[in-house]
């Protein structure tokens, strides 16, 4: 069994009516929604890894915020296992998100609760919470 390292962020803003989350739909055959994340390369930390992730993936550049992140770890399809760590990236401008189009289909900013409906995986869902608790405290 392998073990597949991944490191992403949850992207978030502020706006009048209060946090909304950014969620991207996959390309793959599950077209799955959540964060923007990926396989840590060779040499990376994980906070690189989600900075690069991030870039790749929306053509943002945010800082990553170290000082809080959520975990999870799961068994995969093909057998193997998965380890993912999501930080927290701040947007505070109104800059435009560009999707890479070979793994992103669509996104999205959602408010707390349609942000919790629209996450495919319950594990994603239960880092939204704890993410959201952070950010609301």
């Amino acid at each position: 069994m392998a073990i597949e390292v991944t490191s992403g962020a949850v992207v978030y803003r502020r706006s009048k009516n209060g946090i909304e989350y950014l969620l991207l739909e996959s390309q793959n055959k599950g077209h799955f929604w959540g964060f923007p994340k990926g396989h840590v390369e060779k040499g990376e930390t994980l906070k690189e890894t989600a900075s690069r992730e991030i870039k790749e993936e929306t053509q943002l550049e945010l800082p990553i915020d170290t000082s809080f992140n959520v975990y999870t770890e799961y068994d995969l399809p093909n057998g193997n296992h998965k380890q993912m760590t999501l930080y927290t990236a701040l947007l505070d401008d109104n800059e435009d998100v560009h999707l890479q189009a070979e793994e992103i289909k669509n996104c999205g900013w959602f408010d707390y609760q349609d942000a919790r409906k629209q996450l495919t995986y319950d594990n994603l869902k239960t880092l939204l919470d704890q993410v959201n608790d952070h950010l609301t405290k």
